[in-house]
């Protein structure tokens, strides 16, 4: 991480990890990375810049995943496939906790 951070790191949507930042936290090399992002299960900020960086979100994700394809002793690729199911699976929740949200304030 960069100099002007603390060793601790927000996992807000806002903040831009870079792709050392996102390898470093996650124990994935960036090698890998790019591979998640040809397979289309990782997202760049802006796939057009050079220098990728990423929301922090994808910490929890990526870390989550490689560890389970570690443990299954899996591949990249199905290390694509367990971070594009987590991803859809937090998409999900969320959709269900804003709608939860809207009924409650319907009710009052």
């Amino acid at each position: 991480m960069s100099a002007e951070r603390d060793d601790t790191l927000w996992l807000d949507e806002k903040v831009l990890v870079s792709i050392t930042e996102l390898s470093e936290c996650t124990g994935v090399t960036e090698e890998v990375l790019r591979e998640l992002v040809e397979y289309g299960a990782l997202a760049p900020a802006d796939p057009h810049e050079r220098d990728w960086t990423f929301s922090a979100h994808w910490v929890v994700s990526v870390r989550t995943a490689a560890r389970v394809c570690h443990d299954l002793e899996l591949e990249t690729r199905a290390l694509a496939l367990a971070l594009s199911y987590l991803d859809r699976i937090q998409r999900l929740e969320d959709e269900v906790r804003r709608l939860n949200a809207q009924l409650g304030e319907a009710g009052k």
